[in-house]
């Protein structure tokens, strides 16, 4: 069984219809003199209207074009420069063509917001999309560097895991002139959105970026929608466990998962912990959960079961009865652009009548 560590944390669009009115004459009557006397002038009138319109559209047409080209400047405009999560002040000079990521959620933001082409390189855990499998495999929390350097890539995305006990080998990337920027996985939905939008700065592709922020917003917004249907008396209290035993691990406040578990109307049953935490299993029996949901199931064979033959369990409610789920690891734990499927999926399991 693999070791288990806590996780190291991640349109709207506007139709404008234009319609015109056609201006009619309400006097159908026509003064034959008045349209005789005017004859002579319309001529000259038609032809100076003909060249102040040509002068006009000439005009609009020049100022148009200007704009466009304002426009497509402010639009992925290079040299950009951010302060990383580390702290560090970094200027990507041109639109990096090759891309080398460590974290999963980075190469999943990547792929769909249209930079993925340009990854040369991810990490072991990449596993999504599909197309993610097939690029060159650079390590993990232990980063191949010698792989990385013979890439050459324009930029790397390492993790605040990497700043802290790898900052040597990061050096070594810049020296060799790879711009290396430091993601820290995201806590929270409103910091994975801020994630989303820096790398949609750093890759050109912001429009992309702020398109995926708000179909993520509008899809969240409508799960808790769902939620506040929920009456007070019939929400539940859940557990949720990421790790399994005997090194019990959870998510408390200030984390992504504990707002799934609000944005759905249920309560947390570690509320009364922060981050991500480890219990032990006589904490948790005192805790009473209503619903137990797990995510390890990828790697551990049946975790339902094991959790409902747990000792001294049989009098906890979950247990009792029959209220334990398993839920796909990734999309629960992962702060990218899957955390909308990841929170309908929990609320699948927790309240499968409201949110089907």
């Amino acid at each position: 069984m693999k070791k288990m560590t806590a996780p190291l944390l991640l349109s709207a669009a506007l139709i404008i219809s234009a319609c015109g009115t056609e201006g009619n004459n309400e006097n159908g009557n026509t003064n034959t003199d008045n349209q005789e006397a005017n004859e002579d002038t319309t001529g000259n009138n038609e032809a100076a209207e003909d060249e102040e319109g040509a002068a006009n559209n000439t005009e609009n047409n020049v100022s148009n074009e200007e704009q466009n080209d304002e426009d497509n400047e402010t639009a992925g405009e290079f040299p950009v420069t951010i302060t990383d999560n580390a702290g560090n002040e970094v200027t990507i000079d041109e639109e990096p063509e090759t891309i080398v990521t460590l974290q999963p959620s980075d190469t999943e933001i990547l792929f769909e917001i249209g930079a993925g082409d340009r990854l040369v390189g991810v990490s072991e855990y990449c596993n999504y999309p599909e197309e993610a499998l097939e690029i060159e495999n650079v390590g993990a929390q232990d980063m191949d560097l010698e792989r990385i350097l013979s890439l050459e890539p324009d930029m790397a995305l390492v993790s605040d895991y990497h700043a802290s006990s790898h900052d040597d080998s990061l050096e070594q990337l810049r020296d060799a002139g790879i711009d290396v920027v430091v993601v820290r996985n995201a806590e929270s939905f409103e910091g994975t959105y801020d994630t989303i939008e820096t790398l949609g700065m750093l890759t050109g592709t912001e429009e992309n970026a702020e398109e995926l922020i708000a179909e993520m917003e509008s899809g969240m917004e409508e799960l808790a929608e769902l939620g506040e249907t929920i009456d007070e008396e019939e929400r539940k209290r859940v557990w949720v466990e990421v790790a399994p035993s005997p090194d019990i691990f959870t998510t408390g406040t200030g984390t992504f998962m504990h707002e799934m578990l609000e944005t759905i109307g249920a309560e947390n049953a570690a509320e009364e912990h922060e981050g991500w935490v480890n219990l032990t299993e006589e904490e948790i029996v005192t805790l009473e959960p209503d619903t137990i949901v797990t995510t390890y199931g990828y790697y551990v064979e049946d975790p339902q079961e094991e959790v409902m033959n747990r000792d001294g369990w049989s009098d906890v409610p979950a247990v009792a009865n029959e209220d334990v789920h398993d839920v796909q690891s990734d999309i629960v734990t992962r702060s990218g652009p899957r955390l909308v499927e990841g929170t309908r999926a929990v609320a699948e399991a927790v309240y499968p009548d409201v949110f089907e």
